[in-house]
């Protein structure tokens, strides 16, 4: 099944235009995208060439805990060991930071993101704040 080379959207096999964002579709172009936002930290993808620089994008997000949780942080720093109430946050920080970083790709027309940056501040009073960065790139699979 192809994919819009501009959204990434799986589209029925013979159809002109997609149904999610309205690009038209070639089949041939279509069959070169793979599923979805490819994402590496590195500057290259194996097997791929870059085709197309689309510029940096950022995906931002500020968390914090609830009392509930600040609550049982507090309880688990002083048994020592891993914080797991503050653990479980950053980690949905940053699913949800590189969530946003990817939508940011797709619109510019993307349908990968290289040289995957991901940093972690202390903003204010145990607000944390994740940026995941990369480079949004159009991709294609080299020729051999």
């Amino acid at each position: 099944m192809p994919f819009c080379p501009k959204c990434g959207a799986e589209v029925a096999q013979d159809v002109k235009f997609c149904s999610r964002c309205g690009s038209p579709i070639s089949v041939e172009a279509a069959k070169l995208r793979p599923p979805g936002i490819v994402i590496v930290t590195t500057p290259s993808i194996p097997g791929y060439r870059v085709k197309n620089v689309l510029g940096v994008i950022t995906g931002l997000t500020a968390r914090t805990r609830g009392v509930g949780g600040k609550f049982v942080a507090g309880i688990q720093s002083m048994l020592g060991g891993e914080v797991s109430a503050f653990t479980y946050e950053i980690e949905k920080a940053r699913v949800e930071a590189m969530e946003r970083m990817k939508e940011k790709a797709r619109a510019l027309g993307a349908n990968a993101v290289i040289g995957l940056d991901i940093e972690t501040s202390d903003v204010f009073q145990g607000t944390i704040l994740i940026s995941a960065t990369g480079t949004a790139v159009v991709i294609e699979p080299e020729q051999r």
